[in-house]
């Protein structure tokens, strides 16, 4: 048994099945859409079993893009959350089958408060189908388990179906990386979105030389200045940077004259820059754009007022 091929034979069931997906939207995809972009309500997802778990990912996913969701356990709700349903809340409900009790005995409830409901499911003649006001059909004609019986390419259809509802809310409401910043604060993902480069850059006793400075006094500002360079200045203006690289290309290309060179001989001119009220995402993109592992940080006047290096990036 050559197990790397089943594995390989899951992925091609799956992706197959959600190929197909696109086969499958009608007018109710972006008609559900509409209506929730529109919504003066929050969405909530619910489901039970295997699709309560998608819907969880699904609503925090919308949560977490600009979309307030929440998901509601079908059996909580029943036995008293249902409290937490406003009138213009829309719902999703989600079950494979459509026929899902737990699911279904919210539809009564559900109706005489006149909320959206937009069902998800792989059946559209269902009795959940048949009781919402759209319907997203996630169908599989073949499920990943080699007994058909585990839900595999099912709830695979039903999370791609989610990220498509999520990404088209995200492209009608603009939202951009500043915006999912905003709900991620924590861990590196907000930092690099969030922080500036001014919080983050060395500011203190920054290497700098003048354009006469001979090797000698470069090497001793590099080594003091534990920045792996020097800036070079004259008069406050940025003329140029020195990295320890440059200085050992030097050493190889002009042994002989090598400690009778000055920084305007050896400094690279117009080195990258960056404002400090700049996010560490700005930088790293720069540098990671031009492989550079510096910038040079200036403030709303172009003046030179610190150094960031991409081990202060945090990435």
């Amino acid at each position: 048994m050559n197990i790397n091929n089943i594995a390989k034979e899951v992925f091609e069931i799956e992706s197959q099945e959600i190929a197909r997906l696109s086969d499958l939207l009608t007018e109710d995809f972006s008609k559900a859409i509409d209506a929730v972009y529109n919504a003066k309500g929050k969405f909530i997802i619910s489901g039970m079993g295997k699709s309560g778990i998608i819907g969880k990912k699904i609503a925090a996913t919308l949560a977490s893009t600009g979309t307030p969701s929440f998901f509601l356990h079908p059996g909580e709700a029943y036995h008293g959350d249902l409290g937490m349903i406003e009138k213009d809340d829309i719902v999703l409900l989600i079950s494979n089958s459509g026929e899902t009790d737990e699911v279904l005995k919210l539809i009564p409830f559900l109706k005489s408060q006149e909320n959206i409901v937009i069902a998800m499911s792989g059946k559209p003649q269902s009795t959940l189908a048949n009781n919402s006001n759209f319907h997203l059909n996630v169908s599989v004609e073949n499920e990943a388990c080699p007994l058909q019986l585990a839900p595999m390419s099912s709830t695979t259809a039903t999370l791609v179906m989610g990220d498509a509802i999520a990404a088209a809310l995200m492209k009608l409401r603009d939202f951009k990386d500043s915006d999912f910043a905003q709900f991620h604060p924590g861990g590196s993902l907000g930092r690099r979105l969030l922080t500036k480069i001014k919080d983050v850059m060395k500011k203190d006793n920054l290497p700098i030389c003048s354009q006469d400075s001979k090797v000698k006094d470069i090497i001793h500002t590099i080594t003091a200045g534990k920045c792996g360079l020097v800036v070079v200045m004259e008069e406050n203006i940025i003329k140029g940077i020195i990295t320890d690289g440059d200085i050992r290309r030097v050493m190889e290309d002009q042994e002989e004259n090598f400690f009778k060179l000055d920084a305007k001989a050896i400094m690279s001119s117009s080195p990258k820059q960056i404002s400090a009220d700049s996010r560490l995402i700005e930088a790293s993109d720069i540098m990671s754009e031009k492989k550079i592992n510096s910038l040079l940080v200036v403030n709303k006047n172009s003046e030179l007022c610190g150094i960031v290096q991409m081990y202060d990036l945090g990435i």
